[in-house]
């Protein structure tokens, strides 16, 4: 983390995710990635998770990738399960050195690709199990072909990474109604159009395809809303971007870029859970007996706590 004398950014946030069933649901075990995680720059101040029904147990523990988790279990009949998370997160500035000439002395990107191969000394175990493929993250010859133009010989890492960000955005239009979580990546590629997660998953795609290691970050993006008009209140869902190894630069190994606005997040950007890709850090999934057709409602609002407004997520 570099220098930087701005004060840091706190935020309540709320999370609250409603199922309504069809039919009575007899047994629900739910997974839940909804404690925002704690970090060089972040600091989870406070936190609650208030379930109704009440639950039978629950169950607090970190998943293999270090996140909190909680495990909850209903054991009788219930028509509907709403889920409320409450959260009070500080979130310390943490650009990386990314102006000329820092990102230019970023290493070579074949030279970090060098380090996560098969062999290399020493064993970058962090990194290198976000090198291959996943649930919803492809490696493949499309992906690299895609990311070739932005990874020319001898390219600085960091401004490789920046300008496939950049191309991303530029060149991929944002539609909620383009894709579900179930669209493969290839698609997104051939239609370029979808949501964060789509981006997120697009821009892993093409990084692990050329060799680095590269992770799904979730979390929430405080937006501004236009002049004049009010912060809306639950009017969207978590926000998702990606998260770059890259060793030897000064205060961390890890560099987050946000391909839906081409931006390098930082206060504005709080950090939920980190995996593989969206099946690692799902906010809430589980297994129900029971229940028939159902949607969940999701509402996430950001609070500003320095002027008291209200954000969207």
């Amino acid at each position: 983390m570099t220098a930087n004398r701005q004060p840091p950014a706190r935020y309540h946030i709320v999370h609250e995710t409603l199922y309504r069933y069809e039919s009575p649901v007899s047994l629900s075990r739910q997974l839940l990635h909804l404690t925002p995680r704690d970090c060089v720059w972040q600091r989870c101040l406070k936190h609650a998770i208030i379930v109704n029904p009440e639950v039978t147990a629950a169950r607090h523990r970190e998943d293999c990738f270090g996140n909190p988790v909680s495990d909850l279990t209903l054991e009788f009949p219930h028509d509907r399960l709403n889920v409320r998370a409450e959260s009070t997160v500080e979130v310390l500035p943490h650009l990386p050195p990314l102006q000329h000439p820092a990102r230019e002395n970023s290493p070579p990107w074949e030279e970090v690709r060098a380090a996560l191969a098969y062999g290399a000394r020493p064993v970058l175990t962090d990194a290198s199990r976000f090198q291959f493929e996943s649930p919803y993250v492809r490696v493949k010859r499309e992906f690299a072909d895609y990311a070739a133009p932005c990874f020319t010989p001898r390219r600085p890492i960091l401004d490789a990474v920046q300008a496939l960000m950049s191309r991303i955005h530029s060149e991929f239009e944002f539609d909620p109604e383009a894709t579900t979580i179930a669209t493969p990546v290839l698609k997104v590629l051939a239609d370029k159009r979808g949501v964060c997660q789509d981006f997120a998953h697009l821009m892993l795609s093409c990084l692990r395809s050329q060799g680095l290691a590269a992770r799904y970050v979730s979390g929430y993006l405080l937006t501004q809303p236009p002049p004049g008009q009010p912060r809306m209140v639950g009017a969207d869902a978590s926000h998702a971007w990606v998260a770059v190894f890259c060793p030897k630069l000064e205060g961390g190994r890890w560099v987050d870029f946000d391909p839906t606005n081409n931006l390098l997040p930082d206060t504005q950007h709080i950090t939920l859970a980190w995996g593989r890709d969206f099946a690692d850090v799902s906010p809430l999934r589980g297994i129900i007996l029971g229940g028939d057709a159902h949607e969940p409602d999701v509402a996430v609002t950001v609070t500003p706590l320095e002027d008291g407004l209200v954000a969207t997520a």
